[in-house]
């Protein structure tokens, strides 16, 4: 599977631990890598070659153990809050080039790099999740290396089910206790480090001097995330996402996940276009869909402040 037109070229490769991956490039130089294990982009690159996700040191590429790092896909279950493994189950599966996706409008994906998956369940997974669905997901990365991805979950089943769902996105960071998000100020949150209480956002801004750990509820289509030190801002984009997941482990939390680096917290950021507070359900054929597109800008400073907030109000 391999073409290229003026959209970019579309490839399927191997990473470096022999695992089927698809790679994107638009003609700019801009890349991205989708793993077929997981369903999961691995790498976003800019037109310059800079990373722009996280991905551990010590992730491990050993099916069926998750990937740490990248943009993981949290479903039928965010976190631990039910029974399933932690973040469910779709992040551990492969998943299959889907060869008859679902039309999408004709012009939204003339000049983007594309490929679609889907995911279905196996006999096995009857047993600890017993519904039948088809998730299919499609990863686009546009000129200018803007990079969307689109989730359609369709109950093929003859009973409702219930789910939620997260796009984990690790954003690759210069220094954590440099950043800072805007576009979350006033909001509700729960803070999954204290056992989900919820709280509301105090400051103008959110920084980081401590783990955080949180779901935003109610959240505006459009969050940035500012590094000051690269002069990077990062737009999030999102549909059909109400809720955001903010996350950092900090220095203790870090040093007790096997699959990540001590001092590797001061190079990420994990913030998550997500609906957890109140779970997705699906009668028979109906079908869901959730968005994100994530872009880069160039920060402007004032005192340290985004100036003006064209970046949310743009």
């Amino acid at each position: 599977m391999e073409h290229s037109d003026q959209k970019g070229t579309v490839e399927m490769v191997k990473d470096n631990n022999g695992l089927d991956q698809v790679l994107l490039r638009e003609p700019r130089g801009a890349s991205a890598r989708v793993n077929l294990f997981g369903g999961q982009v691995s790498s976003w690159k800019n037109d310059r070659g800079e990373e722009l996700l996280f991905m551990s040191s010590k992730a491990i590429f050993r099916p069926p153990k998750a990937i740490r790092g990248g943009i993981p896909i949290c479903f039928p279950q965010f976190g631990s809050s039910g029974s399933l493994e932690q973040h469910g189950f779709a992040r551990n599966k492969f998943w299959n080039i889907d060869n008859n996706p679902p039309p999408f409008p004709s012009n939204c994906y003339n000049n983007k790099a594309v490929v679609d998956l889907i995911l279905k369940p196996a006999e096995e997974d009857f047993k600890s999740w017993p519904h039948s669905f088809e998730f299919r997901l499609r990863v686009a990365l546009a000129h200018g290396g803007d990079l969307t991805l689109i989730s359609r979950i369709r109950n093929t089943d003859n009973k409702p089910f219930t789910f939620s769902f997260a796009y984990h996105t690790y954003f690759c960071v210069s220094d954590i206790s440099e950043v800072r998000i805007e576009g979350l100020e006033t909001l509700d949150y729960l803070d999954l480090s204290q056992d989900k209480e919820r709280f509301t956002e105090q400051s103008d801004a959110i920084t980081f001097e401590s783990e955080v750990d949180r779901v935003y509820l109610s959240t505006p289509t459009k969050i940035a995330i500012l590094d000051h030190e690269k002069k990077r801002t990062f737009v999030l984009r999102k549909d059909g996402l109400p809720d955001a997941v903010v996350w950092n482990p900090w220095e203790k939390k870090a040093k007790s996940i096997a699959d990540f680096g001590d001092e590797e917290y001061k190079h990420m950021l994990c913030v998550d276009g997500a609906a957890i507070e109140t779970p997705i359900t699906l009668k028979p054929g109906e079908e869901w869909k959730g968005r994100i597109e994530l872009s880069t800008v160039p920060s402007s400073y004032c005192s340290g402040q985004l100036d003006p907030l064209r970046v949310l109000e743009g």
